[in-house]
């Protein structure tokens, strides 16, 4: 187990990693606290004194996170109490997800270009934009294959 100097390290690290890919700041620290937690499970109140935050700005930064797929809440037997879980292969899971946060994009895309015409001055780039990601989804099933073969070669 990591000592709490050096799982604080790591949460301001890798939350600062994260954060300087766009993810707010506090939800980053959160997922790296998580990552970092012995069994990757914390209550609000754990989390809250973890990263001394109000268990207000928590429940904000939960639901975020909870909802782009990068941690997941269950409910502790026999209690109301709530905890926040991120799995052992979070970051293939929230991937893996992509469909979800692309279709949307895709359906406003494919909509515009049924309504523009190739001469139309955005065409082109909205019709790339729309390719990219069609290439990009299946990018990432053959990708999905692969890192399943990669866990089994590893053994984990």
């Amino acid at each position: 187990m990591a000592s709490g100097e050096k799982r604080d390290r790591f949460v301001e690290r890798m939350g600062g990693a994260l954060a300087s890919a766009g993810l707010a700041r506090l939800p980053s620290r959160m997922f790296a606290a998580l990552l970092i937690d012995e069994d990757g499970r914390m209550t609000a109140a754990e989390l809250a004194a973890a990263l001394g935050v109000s268990p207000a700005s928590v429940s904000g930064a939960v639901r975020y996170l909870d909802g782009v797929g990068m941690i997941r809440r269950e409910r502790e037997r026999g209690s109301r109490r709530d905890i926040f879980v991120v799995d052992d292969d979070a970051w293939h899971d929230t991937l893996m997800r992509a469909d979800q946060i692309y279709a949307p994009m895709q359906a406003a895309l494919r909509r515009a270009l049924e309504e523009l015409t190739p001469e139309d001055p955005a065409y082109r780039r909205l019709r790339l934009s729309n390719e990219f990601l069609t290439f990009i989804l299946d990018e990432l099933a053959t990708m999905n294959d692969r890192w399943a073969a990669r866990v089994k070669e590893l053994g984990l």
